[in-house]
């Protein structure tokens, strides 16, 4: 199922006029091309990749551009060839190399500001977390490819088929999940781009992938007809890796169907290939495939040396699937061998492989972000017809007012004066309830409703239902919080504190009740008058919560404290004792995380617009507490101010 990133060489009179004759030798095409591409610098990935797609799959060559590119600061070029050479180490299973390679690709493309180079980088980081079975990171690439992709409303022919990569490599997802149907439905997409590019690599990954759904889903002679479909477009573009691909799939159907006499011949031959080409991915495949057949055929001598280095080739390259099914065949052997101690082991290893992939939290993310793409084009779509109508409502209006202040010109002043006034309060306040929206949807994550019912629905599975009526009940008087607050700009610091409290006993429940939540309030504040803008102090606790406590084992505590310093201001001080912003920070990066920031700027805005009614602005600082030099967690200072402008001080 692996799928190779390639282009059909287009502009075939442009190589012949820069080039020459085909019969020339490759070192010299390789010598014209780069001093074509060192003088044009070309921008065009179509007119790039015809030129040096020959000499992508030698990593001297590719080398050689990456530093020319580099001296002569083509972002294009260099975005290219580290792609290339993150290919390269890709087949040779050298996936921390790989993911080093496209990620650099992809500063380059930003750099040149391409979005078939983006799009190109995205799909190569996506599907080497694919090959790693890191199924979240991988679906996070290829949507946010699709996304630009989607975005683009005249695509190229490069982009047209780099959507086709992204459908391919999410349907392989949705194959590691079990999503059969919709890994169908997804290859099926994929299959009808590259018909009508008459992209036949793509046609052969697309067929092979279908056949492996067919297959799992226990159409067996369905699934040998399409393996052989992409068999017969392998060997028409002569492409070894993908009949080691195919070979192993039909042996692995023979296996299904006890045919073993055909089996053992196609499967050895596969064997042979991988190991020809050092891709370990497949040898282990291969392995894999070898010690079942072995297995089955009572050879567990050998079964078990097979098996064994299926299980070695995929523990050293983290291949997870690889390792569950070799762990599953090696129990088995075990049995068979009256070793029930290794036997389940074994068993067990298998079971909490499959348990890191195959998990609800997956699947659920898996199908929200699938839905969102599917949407996307469409959005897009739609949001292009509505420029184009504003643009004609706009040049309309705007040869209505030519005309009628060409007559009242005085008139007009006043009118486009007001129209400024007005189009900057609009403006104001447009931006105001982008906030409030913008708050509202923090505070309703979905994720967050979705998990905390789902921690409710544990208590009422386990039959704890004093606990499940309590959370119930507390999480929708949360909700019934929230929904109020968002028709309230400003609510009492009361309410708030009351509001934080509901929410930290929701979130709570997913840590099983360790974190230590405490709120102190200075007893001469009346908090019934101190007005603050509504849900203001739950992303600063969120912060707390996710970033510096949910890596930390025990000993998790939060403290919020309101204070009167000053009367000017109200300061509330929100202490945790995490991991601190530094380590938190190493985390989320690995984690792609960005919601919480987003959420702390939106706090920022809304703190912003909420003081200028006031004769001082609001101040927020965060300050990372240490204990003999190692951090022990992190201290959020914000001073909310209490003096409106014009009030007479007494």
């Amino acid at each position: 199922m692996k799928y190779f990133y390639t282009h059909k060489l287009l502009g075939l009179s442009i190589l012949i006029f820069f080039y020459g004759s085909y019969s020339a030798a490759q070192s010299e095409d390789f010598e014209n091309a780069i001093s074509y591409v060192e003088i044009n610098k070309p921008s065009q990935y179509t007119i790039i990749d015809s030129i040096l797609k020959p000499f992508e799959s030698d990593s001297a060559k590719m080398t050689h551009l990456l530093n020319l590119s580099k001296e002569t600061s083509w972002n294009e070029g260099a975005s290219y060839a580290l792609n290339a050479l993150g290919v390269i180490q890709r087949d040779i299973s050298n996936y921390d190399e790989s993911l080093q390679l496209h990620q650099e690709a992809q500063t380059y493309a930003d750099e040149a500001n391409s979005d078939e180079l983006k799009i190109t980088s995205l799909n190569m980081i996506g599907v080497v977390y694919r090959r790693m079975d890191i199924v979240k990171l991988a679906l996070d690439y290829h949507t946010e490819a699709l996304k630009i992709a989607y975005s683009v409303i005249d695509p190229s022919k490069a982009i047209t088929h780099n959507i086709a990569i992204s459908q391919n490599s999410i349907g392989n997802i949705y194959l590691v999940l079990k999503q059969y149907d919709l890994a169908l439905l997804q290859f099926n997409k994929s299959l009808k781009l590259e018909k009508e590019a008459d992209n036949k690599l793509g046609l052969a990954i697309n067929y092979h992938n279908i056949g492996y759904a067919q297959e799992a889903k226990g159409f067996l002679d369905t699934a040998l007809s399409s393996y052989q479909l992409s068999l017969d477009y392998n060997d028409t573009i002569d492409s070894e890796i993908g009949r080691v691909i195919c070979f192993n799939s039909i042996g692995r159907v023979y296996l299904k169907q006890s045919n073993y006499k055909d089996a053992k011949p196609i499967i050895l031959e596969a064997l042979e290939k991988a190991l020809d080409l050092d891709d370990q991915y497949y040898i282990s495949a291969s392995y894999l495939n070898l010690g079942q057949l072995e297995t089955e055929t009572n050879q567990l001598v050998s079964a078990e040396e097979h098996l064994k280095k299926a299980l070695n080739i995929s523990n050293s390259y983290n291949l997870k699937s690889t390792v569950a099914e070799s762990s599953k065949l090696l129990s088995e052997v075990s049995q068979k061998n009256n070793d029930y101690k290794a036997a389940l082991k074994y068993y067990q290893d298998a079971v909490e492989i499959e348990n890191t992939i195959l998990t609800e939290q997956n699947l659920q993310y898996v199908n929200d972000i699938a839905i969102q793409y599917e949407n996307e084009n469409k959005n897009n779509q739609i949001k292009a017809l509505a420029l184009e109508n504003e643009a004609v409502r706009l040049r309309l209006d705007r040869n209505k007012q030519i005309l009628l202040y060409t007559s009242f010109l005085l008139g007009a002043i006043g009118i486009a004066l007001f129209i400024i006034h007005r189009t900057k309060a609009l403006k104001r306040d447009k931006h105001i309830l982008t906030l409030e929206q913008d708050m509202l949807r923090s505070q309703m994550n979905p994720h967050f409703i979705f998990n905390s019912l789902n921690s409710i629905k544990l208590y009422i599975i386990n039959n704890d239902k004093t606990n499940a009526v309590y959370y119930l009940n507390k999480f929708s008087k949360l909700i019934r919080k929230i929904l109020m607050a968002s028709k309230e700009k400003e609510t009492s610091l009361n309410d708030e504190l009351e509001t934080m409290k509901l929410y930290m006993n929701i979130e709570n429940i997913r840590f099983s009740n360790e974190i230590d939540f405490n709120i102190k309030v200075d007893p001469t504040i009346n908090t019934e008058i101190i007005k603050l803008p509504s849900l203001v102090l739950q992303p600063f606790l969120e912060n707390s919560l996710w970033h510096g406590l949910s890596s930390k084992s025990d000993n998790k505590k939060i403290d919020l404290k309101v204070i009167k310093k000053s009367s000017e201001f109200i300061t509330v001080e929100i202490t945790d004792n995490g991991i601190g912003r530094l380590a938190s920070k190493e985390i989320n990066e690995r984690k792609r995380l960005e919601r919480n920031s987003v959420g702390i700027d939106i706090t920022k805005a809304r703190l912003a617009n909420f003081s200028e009614a006031f004769q001082n602005s609001y101040t927020l600082e965060i300050e990372d507490l240490y204990e003999n030099e190692i951090p022990s967690g992190t201290k959020i200072i914000l001073q909310i101010p209490v003096k409106l402008k014009n009030q007479i001080i007494t």
